[in-house]
């Protein structure tokens, strides 16, 4: 969680997950699902789902073993989403192994008391050789934690609180008078941006229907409601109408827009141009995701989203609250799409 947020962020989060799994055999047997409602809204799901996977993991080791937790950097490096700073994290904090770690912090640190040249992503074996070189072997559990605390509270990315800290008569980059300067940032790549057409589908039952993503990706194993992406020159109507007929088989009216909202990630920013629809024949079926649901709106919550259908859902509630009833009659096969239906 601290990979991807502040602690002030992350925990509240922190408590309802550990609320709800208390210990590793909890995690590791619970249902899918249940996992990334409790992660939901952090965002990165991938990581919720591979601390799940982690977990039962090891539930087999310490079966097998008799171990209750690996000791060794390799065996935490073969567990799914684990990277050398997590592995080596967990070493030095939960057994004060000797073990150096390299995040966002320590980065920033060593790279002003360096003064280095190079952005940290592209001197990667450079870094990782300075901080193992810093490391009190007879101490790496309280060495590894000031550094990072130095890095959080003195050494900080805006205003570093030089005077305080206790490198400076060692501090390259403050000896130059150039602390702004590092650490040195890679040339960022532009931004993509695409525009999504999403269908929020009701059939005569007021259900809206909800398909759950595959488990690869950011949010492998979310539910949303469908659509994609606009191709160019294209009606977002008719983008709508496209993606529900490629992905679920079926065939909609698509009716009001019902909201539009911007979501950004750190790879590519997203305009979801969501429009109500009825839909008008066809079985649902999962072309390109693991399951579709006809669901009561009421029940929404208890299906984990992304973040951005948040609002997509509290709009539809305002919406729902002063729809007229005819609205929901499904049209028959092979009418004409006139909207809305008369009761």
């Amino acid at each position: 969680m601290l990979q991807q947020t502040q602690l002030r962020v992350m925990r509240p989060y922190w408590r309802r997950w550990m609320e709800a799994f208390p210990d590793r055999a909890t995690l590791a047997a619970a249902p899918p699902d249940q996992v990334l409602l409790v992660w939901q809204g952090l965002g990165y799901y991938s990581r919720a789902r591979r601390l799940q996977q982690a977990a039962q993991q090891l539930e087999e080791r310490a079966a097998v073993t008799g171990a209750p937790w690996p000791q060794d950097l390799a065996d935490w490096l073969a567990l799914p989403g684990l990277g050398r700073t997590t592995a080596a994290g967990i070493l030095s904090s939960a057994f004060d192994a000797p073990e150096a770690i390299l995040d966002g912090n320590v980065k920033r640190v060593l790279a002003r008391l360096l003064a280095c040249p190079t952005p940290p992503a592209r001197a990667g074996a450079l870094f990782w050789s300075w901080s193992d070189t810093l490391l009190d072997p007879a101490r790496p559990r309280d060495f590894n934690q000031a550094l990072m605390d130095l890095g959080a509270t003195v050494c900080t990315p805006r205003a570093p609180a030089c005077e305080r800290c206790p490198w400076r008569p060692w501090c390259a980059a403050y000896a130059a008078g150039t602390v702004d300067r590092y650490p040195v940032k890679a040339d960022r790549r532009p931004v993509p941006h695409h525009v999504v057409g999403v269908g929020v589908v009701f059939n005569e039952r007021r259900e809206v229907l909800i398909d759950q993503r595959l488990d690869e990706g950011l949010l492998g194993g979310l539910w949303e409601f469908p659509g994609g992406k606009q191709e160019p020159g294209e009606a977002i109507e008719a983008t709508i109408v496209r993606e529900l007929r490629e992905e679920l088989a079926i065939e909609v009216d698509v009716a009001e827009p019902l909201i539009e909202l911007d979501h950004a990630y750190s790879h590519k920013r997203l305009r979801f141009l969501v429009h109500l629809c009825r839909w008008r024949s066809g079985v649902p079926r999962p072309l390109a995701s693991q399951q579709v649901r006809w669901v009561a709106v009421s029940e929404l919550e208890r299906y984990p989203f992304p973040a951005a259908n948040s609002r997509i859902i509290a709009a539809l509630r305002d919406w729902l609250a002063a729809a007229e009833p005819g609205w929901f009659r499904v049209a028959p096969a092979g009418s004409s799409p006139v909207l809305p239906l008369e009761p």
